[in-house]
């Protein structure tokens, strides 16, 4: 199970540049809006995409998804730890939390 991190953590962490957010929905959902700076890989295609777009395996990367009733970011997660990531979590609350606090989503 994948170790976990809060709304004001990560808000921190995107803020200083420290991690990599990984939205682990379908491309649309992405489109439609995601959190700041977040790459987009479909929670099926870690395997295949993981080494092109997060080639530092010790880099911190964390995933997401809309909420605590989805479970793409916890697979995503576990995928990647299984890959060789070594500091890899999940925001377990998702999109949604991240817009009930009223933070913005970026929209492509």
């Amino acid at each position: 199970m994948a170790d976990t991190i809060d709304r004001h953590d990560l808000e921190r962490e995107i803020a200083a540049g420290a991690v990599t957010v990984v939205e682990t929905l379908r491309e649309q959902h992405f489109a439609d809006g995601h959190l700041p700076g977040a790459i987009h890989i479909h929670f099926e295609a870690i395997g295949e995409k993981a080494p092109a777009l997060l080639p530092d395996k010790d880099a911190a990367i964390v995933t997401y998804c809309t909420n605590t009733a989805c479970r793409n970011s916890e697979a995503a997660a576990n995928k990647l730890t299984a890959m060789g990531y070594v500091n890899v979590r999940k925001y377990a609350e998702g999109k949604q939390d991240w817009q009930d606090a009223g933070l913005p989503l970026v929209t492509s």
